[in-house]
């Protein structure tokens, strides 16, 4: 609860903030108060993926950038060929990336519920959901109420007061947010990385909009930055600096009037 009012309080400001963030503070913010130790190895981890996801996300962007550039300059596709073209890669990538945020972001939603979960299997005919299979469905629920409900002012934030994108531009932001949020959830990769003792990408939840702001950013960079605005891209980076923090902090000042005023046991010594 302590990481949803941070993050309610960014949103409604149109800054699209990290969940992966909120939680990491919040649980730092319970560390904190209930004298537990932090795994700061998981922790530098965890953080890292803060740079180098949108930095990872920019770089893909603005290699498909050139390469789309490239061939769209040659290929000499009919206009209204290449429009059909690109309603059904927007819909194809839409779907790609609506898979990528899935398998990435339920870890943030619902991950700390698991040990927690007070739910049993539920079981019809031939259908079984496990009790942790039945918490995620209700994750992936209260993400798609979220969609309807409250995303419309993080989506005008991105599609248009940071830049303004054509139907192409669109394209290579959603593509290259979804492949890295694939990259950091595909287990499969990271043994095929480590099978053949290469550097592997943590397996942690990452940001989506540090990715698509990042791919943002990217085009921006290679269509030579004048029309990127770059005041609110300033306000978005704070918002990632203090997310964490003031995530911290609510929970830690939660927790005392919890346990001081509501009698409340918090943690268990």
């Amino acid at each position: 609860q302590m990481c949803i009012r941070d993050r309610y309080w960014m949103v409604k400001s149109s800054l699209p903030v990290s969940t992966s963030q909120s939680i990491v503070g919040a649980i730092i913010g319970w560390n904190f108060y209930s004298d537990k130790p932090t795994d700061y190895r998981i922790l530098s981890e965890i953080v890292s993926t803060w740079i180098l996801c949108p930095l990872l996300s920019g770089i893909i962007a603005i290699t498909l950038f050139y390469i789309t550039r490239f061939w769209l300059k040659h290929a000499k596709i009919h206009l209204l060929r290449l429009d059909s073209y690109t309603r059904i890669g927007l819909i194809l990538t839409g779907a790609f990336g609506a898979y990528a945020l899935g398998s990435n972001n339920i870890g943030n939603v619902m991950g700390v519920f698991v040990d927690a979960n007070p739910l049993q299997g539920f079981t019809w005919h031939s259908f079984h959901l496990s009790g942790t299979q039945l918490l995620f469905l209700i994750g992936g629920l209260a993400i798609s109420v979220g969609i309807f409900t409250r995303s419309g002012i993080i989506m005008r934030t991105i599609g248009k007061k940071i830049m303004v994108m054509t139907p192409i531009v669109a394209w290579i932001v959603v593509i290259s947010q979804s492949i890295v949020l694939f990259l950091f959830a595909s287990q499969g990769l990271e043994s095929f990385l480590s099978g053949h003792n290469l550097p592997t990408l943590p397996l942690v939840p990452i940001s989506s909009s540090q990715a698509v702001i990042g791919a943002v950013m990217g085009i921006g960079i290679a269509k030579g930055g004048h029309n990127v605005r770059w005041n609110i891209l300033g306000k978005i980076a704070l918002g990632w600096i203090t997310t964490p923090l003031i995530s911290a902090v609510i929970c830690f000042i939660s927790l005392f009037f919890l346990e001081n005023v509501f009698n409340q046991v918090v943690y268990l010594p």
